[in-house]
Parts: C-alpha cells; sequence; structure tokens
C-alpha cells in the first residue's frame, strides 16, 4: 500500500513538474530589439513573400524579352491519313511502266525547324528595355513595402514601449495613492481628518486602478498588434528591449531632406522605372510599321517527302533556308492606335511622377516639423515632471505638518502622474516622428 502511495505521489509530482515548466515555457517573454522585430517582421511577412514572387515574375519576363533576339529551333513531326488516290504512270517504250504518283496514303513527316528574327528595326531591343524596366519597378515596389512595413513594426514597437512605460507610471502612481490612503485611514481612527477626505482619497484611487486596466489592456493589443507584423504564433508576451529616452542629433534642413528623399524614395525610383517601359513600349509599336527580317531554316525527313520527285513511298530527307521580309504597308490603323495607347500610358506615368515629387515635398516638410515640434514637446514636459513632483514634495510637508489639506494633496499626485504621462507620450512621439521623417527621406 505504501509502495502504491509512493508511486502515486511520484507521478503526481512528475506530473506537476511538467505542467510547472510547460507553463514557464508558455509565459517566457519574447525579448527583442526593434532591429530583431524588423528582421523578424521582414522575414515573415506573407505581403513581402507577394511581392518577392512578382518580382521574380517581372525577372523572367526581362528573360524571355531578351530570348527574343535569339533562333528558335523546334522538332516538329506528324502523320496524315489521305484517301487512295488513281497511281500516276507513265509508259515508256522498252521499259516497264514508271509510277510518277504512287497511292500513299500513310504520309509520315519529321521536321527540325528553325526561326531567326535578324532585324525587327528596334522592336525587341524595345520590348527588352520594357522588362528590364518593369524588373526594376517591380524591385522598387518591394523595397517601398519594405520600408513601410518596416515603419508599421517601429511604430507598432514603439506603441508597445509607450503602453509599458504607461504601466509604470500609473503603477508608481497607485502606490503612492495607496499609501497616502492608507495614512488617511489612519489620521481618521485617530480622528484628526474627516471621512470625506478618504473618500475623496479612495474615488482618486479607483480613477488611477480604472487608468492601470485601460493601460494594461492598450498594452495587450499593441503586443497583439506587433505579433501580427511580426508573425509570431499563440499568444506569447513580447518584452521591448529599449527605452524611450532620446537624444537624437538634430535633423537637416527641410530642403537637404528633399532632395534626398527624391534621389532615395523606392516609389519615385519605380515611377521613373515604369515611364522609362512605357516610353520603350512607345517606341515597340513604332517599330511595327518598319520592315522585318527573318531567316527560317529546316531539315526534313519524310514518307513519302513531297519534295522529292517522282514520289515514292520511302523515306527521303531534304532541307531549306530562306530569308523572309514582311512590311505592314496597311493595318486599317491599328498601330497608330496601339501607339497612341502606349504614348498616353507614358504621359499619364510621367503626370505620376511629376505629382508625387510635390507630394513628397509637401510630406517630407510635415514630417521635419513633426519631429521639431515632439522634440520641443520633451523639454516642456521635463519641466513639468520636476515642477509637479516638487509641488507633490512640498505640500507633502505642508500636509504632514497639518497646514495642506489631503485633496490638495492629491491634485499634486495628480499632477505628477499626468505629467509623467505626457512625458512618456512627448517621448513616444519623437520616436514616431524619428520613424516617419526616415520612411518620408527614403532611409531604412
Amino acid at each position: 500500500m505504501n509502495d502504491m502511495y509512493r508511486r502515486g505521489f511520484g507521478l503526481g509530482l512528475l506530473s506537476l513538474c511538467c505542467a510547472v515548466g510547460a507553463a514557464a515555457q508558455e509565459v517566457a517573454p519574447l525579448a527583442l530589439t526593434l532591429e530583431e522585430a524588423i528582421a523578424q517582421g521582414l522575414a515573415n511577412s506573407m505581403r513581402i513573400a507577394e511581392l518577392q514572387g512578382r518580382s521574380d515574375a517581372a525577372e523572367a519576363v526581362e528573360a524571355g524579352a531578351g530570348a527574343a533576339r535569339l533562333p528558335v529551333v523546334a522538332l516538329q513531326g506528324g502523320y496524315m491519313r489521305t484517301n487512295h488516290v488513281e497511281e500516276f504512270t507513265v509508259a515508256q517504250p522498252g521499259q516497264p511502266p514508271r509510277v510518277l504518283y504512287p497511292d500513299e496514303p500513310d504520309n509520315y513527316r519529321a521536321r527540325l525547324d528553325l526561326q531567326w528574327p535578324i532585324y525587327t528595326a528596334g522592336r525587341t531591343g524595345a520590348l527588352e528595355r520594357a522588362a528590364r524596366a518593369e524588373r526594376a519597378a517591380a524591385g522598387e515596389d518591394l523595397s517601398a513595402a519594405r520600408a513601410d512595413l518596416r515603419l508599421e513594426i517601429t511604430r507598432s514597437y514603439w506603441a508597445l514601449v509607450t503602453a509599458r512605460d504607461t504601466e509604470r507610471v500609473l503603477e508608481r502612481s497607485l502606490a503612492s495613492i495607496d499609501a497616502h490612503v492608507r495614512d488617511l485611514r489612519n489620521r481618521l481612527e485617530q480622528g484628526l481628518i474627516p471621512p470625506n477626505e478618504v473618500l475623496s482619497a479612495e474615488a482618486q484611487q479607483a480613477r488611477e486602478r480604472l487608468l492601470a486596466i485601460e493601460a494594461g489592456n492598450t498594452r495587450a493589443i499593441a503586443e497583439a498588434d506587433l505579433r501580427r507584423l511580426l508573425g509570431v504564433e499563440g499568444i506569447r508576451r513580447i518584452e521591448p528591449q529599449a527605452t524611450l529616452e532620446t537624444s537624437p542629433p538634430p535633423a537637416p534642413r527641410a530642403e537637404t531632406l528633399i532632395e534626398q528623399a527624391r534621389d532615395s524614395r523606392p516609389e519615385r525610383k519605380a515611377l521613373e522605372d515604369r515611364a522609362a517601359a512605357a516610353q520603350a513600349r512607345v517606341d515597340a509599336v513604332g517599330a511595327g510599321t518598319r520592315p522585318q527580317v527573318g531567316v527560317a531554316a529546316g531539315y526534313d525527313y519524310a514518307r513519302p517527302n513531297p519534295r522529292i520527285f517522282p514520289r515514292v513511298g520511302e523515306w527521303n530527307d531534304s532541307w531549306d533556308v530562306s530569308v523572309n521580309v514582311s512590311w505592314s504597308l496597311w493595318d486599317g490603323g491599328r498601330n497608330r492606335a496601339e501607339r497612341a495607347e502606349a504614348a498616353a500610358v507614358a504621359s499619364s506615368v510621367k503626370a505620376r511622377a511629376a505629382d508625387f515629387d510635390r507630394q513628397l515635398a509637401f510630406e517630407v516638410t510635415q514630417r521635419r516639423l513633426e519631429l521639431d515640434s515632439s522634440r520641443a514637446a520633451i523639454a516642456v514636459a521635463n519641466t513639468g515632471v520636476k515642477a509637479a513632483v516638487e509641488a507633490r514634495r512640498v505640500l507633502g510637508d505642508r500636509f504632514a505638518a497639518g497646514v495642506a489639506t489631503s485633496t490638495e494633496v492629491l491634485d499634486a499626485e495628480t499632477a505628477v502622474m499626468q505629467a509623467e504621462l505626457s512625458l512618456t507620450r512627448a517621448l513616444a512621439n519623437v520616436r514616431l516622428a524619428e520613424a516617419r521623417l526616415a520612411r518620408a527621406v527614403g532611409r531604412d
């Protein structure tokens, strides 16, 4: 009986240890720096994978356009059954009749064929340039998507850091007000203060607990959003390995940033590439009105071979080489319409590029001003925190001396909490403003 109890106790202890170990593994936080989060998000993004596939497809199209310059070699074969015909026979004196066209209903044919466009009036080269530009544009689209995802991960990462620091501010404030409420209750028991002061403090305590609950919910939402961007499965907690404290260098002038953006933004490069591709298509369509020259050749092995006379039901070979010239003299306006369409597309892409430049100048200027105002807000928020902390200290001393009310102390506590929250938001706004400006300029 004792052995059975020992075995049962051992199994229960083992199960408990396994459960504790599994639980510890599940709740172990995922510590990430911002760079690690961005790298993981880029590696797991389905949007990036989609655009990578499109870029690979554009590269394959470019390879196909380049291959159009090379000859095409094909192996052909066939069998044809015909109806029976009356044989054509020629009789010669002193010789047996000679069959010139026998009845051969079974026809077999094999051909090695070569087609080589040796002159296309620039059409092949124009299509190759268009494909190359489209491939480059697809690559720039991929770079733009990576930059967008990088900004989105940065925004979500700093939102999580902000929510974490907000929780800490509220925890400190709650600890302070809890101590204050305990002190007021002691004073109430001693008959030194009226009950309404304790009730006011408890009401303020409840409001701050509500703020703490909301801050916890905000952190959970920020974590869920960051897990989505990083491709992290489950509900594993993420612990950012960063702080909001920052002392960034001053940003360059807006004019300098605008020039950098015009040289670096992948969206602008993609528009330039697509404009070049559209112009190359205009050239390709225009080449269709000029003569086209091609070489054709082939080697036939057939039974019967139609090039062998007289026709015999035997396997025979033959070959041919030709130079072909084609020139479309009139097509009813089709080429003119295609060229007008291609020119209109090129014009629209150029207009989009010009409009993008205008939007780019505004966006960079806006982000630069946002960064300046966010940095200025930090100094103001720091001053506010110092003033609120000093006011709380003074009122605490006055309250201890009995010359200040608990309501004034509560107001001072609230002011400290609000000042610290304002500083947290100001620091987070600087981080986000820096990330938005980097995205607007086109920096990684």
